[in-house]
């Protein structure tokens, strides 16, 4: 690491005190190190700065105050949805530190790091976080969003297990969120998104989770519309051991036979338990599914057991998918490359008293399409119940809807006590 310097950006930025590297416009490393995941978001900030610690990030922090420009943090580009142009974006990918105290069944993270880095190192005391679809997700943007993973219906989202947060404010404080200090922003930080302080160290409980049944069962398009009627009867009576998702997917030509290019319905399944008893519980989807094209469910490890992520272009949550949402997700998937409907319940709709503020927790169901879809907003909106969820959500004018009436005038609240002129503005931000 090079030693502390002041660097001039086009005349005009300064990074005093920053240790890390910076990266200008034009300069190796700016494009790639700028990169959101969305292809929609074009970010060209006026300097990239890669923090190695928490000096440097309060040196970034800082100098965009000073300067009176945008600023941004981003770990892996997953949740990035807005642009820093001319402003200040601080990676924090070096920032990757994972500890795991197997005793207390607790995981201490740096800002950058990723799940498959957690994963790694819980998995050989058999503990597991909660963890999302993809281990390349960074974990600490993933779970202040709320973070919807595959072990949620049994032991909730991911910011319920949150206990801990280090937080760099827009003041440049550092300090610490628990249950014990500075309360009302640990619980704002459980879910609300990144708009609070740049969280710089995250503690989080692992749960004892070895072997699980999982992965994924291809049907025949026809057999979507049936097996729908056939999930939204089934999912009131699936144990919480179990989580699901029905997806409406073209498969690419090189899909393995019989799969490749063909349109089909994907069940996605992980059962916290045996094999047999997992399908036992799938039984009546399967019935109503009919033989499969190819079945590749099977007993593995949790760390192992890649679900896979559907892309976010449009979202919706309901109560029950009707018989008319399923007609129209079907003729969606025609125009999709993929539509997948998850169930939600279990633990996510039973919070504890002190839970954060995590999206419309008493709903059943969420549909994400990947793919525009002219029309399919306003043919589901009569069935949606309005709500959406924080990682899914990738239009930064609907914040308000990831949350109910009285968490989001909560999160103002917290919003006007800790930064209330609204420094933290890039992005999925509740105002002051």
């Amino acid at each position: 690491m090079s030693q502390p310097y002041t660097t001039t950006i086009q005349d005009e930025i300064t990074l005093p005190g920053f240790a890390g590297a910076v990266h200008l416009p034009g300069e190796s490393g700016y494009d790639e190190l700028r990169r959101s995941l969305n292809p929609s978001v074009d970010a060209r900030p006026a300097l990239v700065a890669e923090a190695y610690g928490v000096a440097d990030v309060r040196a970034a922090l800082l100098a965009a105050r000073a300067h009176g420009v945008p600023f941004a943090v981003q770990a892996t580009g997953h949740g990035t949805h807005a642009a820093c142009d001319g402003g200040v974006l601080v990676k924090t990918s070096p920032m990757a530190s994972v500890l795991v105290d197997p005793v207390r069944r607790i995981a201490r993270v740096g800002p950058g790091a990723r799940w498959a880095e957690v994963l790694a190192a819980a998995a050989p005391f058999g503990l597991a976080p909660l963890s999302g679809s993809a281990p390349s997700v960074g974990v600490t943007g993933y779970t202040l969003g709320g973070g919807l993973g595959w072990l949620a219906r049994k032991h909730g989202f991911a910011a319920d297990s949150v206990v801990r947060a280090e937080v760099l404010l827009a003041d440049g404080r550092h300090v610490t969120a628990s249950a014990g200090s500075h309360p009302e922003l640990f619980w704002a930080l459980r879910g609300g998104g990144g708009g609070f302080g740049v969280v710089t160290s995250l503690e989080f409980r692992l749960h004892p989770v070895s072997r699980v049944y999982a992965g994924f069962a291809y049907f025949p398009i026809e057999a979507a519309a049936g097996t729908l009627e056939a999930y939204r009867k089934w999912i009131d009576d699936a144990p919480d051991e179990i989580s699901t998702a029905i997806v409406l997917k073209r498969m690419p030509a090189d899909a393995p036979a019989p799969l490749g290019g063909r349109h089909v319905m994907m069940l996605k399944v992980l059962h916290t338990g045996e094999a047999a008893e997992g399908r036992r519980l799938l039984a009546p989807l399967w019935r109503a599914a009919g033989p499969a094209l190819l079945d590749e469910t099977r007993q593995t490890t949790y760390a192992d057991a890649s679900m896979g992520g559907t892309p976010n272009r449009h979202m919706d949550m309901f109560d029950t998918v009707t018989g008319e949402v399923a007609d129209i997700l079907v003729r969606a998937a025609g125009q999709a490359q993929t539509v997948e409907i998850r169930h939600w319940g279990g633990a996510i709709g039973r919070p504890g008293p002190d839970a954060g503020p995590v999206s419309h927790r008493s709903t059943k169901l969420s549909v994400i399409v990947d793919t525009p879809v002219p029309g399919l907003a306003q043919a589901l909106r009569p069935y949606a119940n309005g709500g959406t969820f924080l990682n899914f959500l990738s239009d930064p004018s609907r914040t308000t809807a990831a949350y109910t009436a009285t968490d989001y005038g909560r999160l103002r609240n917290v919003k006007r006590a800790y930064d209330p002129e609204g420094f933290f503005r890039i992005g999925h931000v509740v105002p002051a």
